[in-house]
């Protein structure tokens, strides 16, 4: 009898292994898009003390009335940060920003996240170049 118990088991142990590989197989497939993804980002900072940020609303209709597509708009610590889901309409938010803000405020391009920022959030130590 302890034969037959062991008969009917065997096919449920083989294919443990197979759901295992499966089920790691969809989370991998899960995890892709945001592996490649293209976000592109701007940030805007005062560039003297006692300049206040400029408000979110009033830059976000300024950029869709220029037909610059958004994806969002964040305040970060003493900045503004504006996300958008290609890099041509970065480029091109980045000119219509420098004309409308002129010389109150710091305009730059943010890194996209690379190896770096993955490295950081995984080690218990911070990683510096240079």
């Amino acid at each position: 009898m302890t034969t037959a118990s062991i008969k009917k088991r065997d096919p449920r142990r083989r294919l443990l292994p197979w759901l295992i590989v499966a089920f790691v197989a969809l989370i991998g497939l899960a995890m892709i898009p945001a592996l490649f993804r293209h976000d592109s980002t701007l940030q805007i900072r005062a560039s003297r003390q006692g300049v206040s940020l400029p408000d979110g609303f009033y830059v976000y209709q300024t950029l869709s009335a220029q037909g610059i597509h958004i994806k969002s708009i964040t305040p970060e610590q003493d900045s503004l940060v504006i996300r958008f889901d290609s890099p041509e309409q970065s480029y091109a938010a980045e000119r219509v920003l420098r004309k409308l803000f002129a010389q109150s405020f710091d305009i730059a391009h943010q890194p996209g996240p690379g190896a770096a920022s993955w490295i950081n959030r995984i080690s218990l130590l911070p990683q510096f170049v240079g």
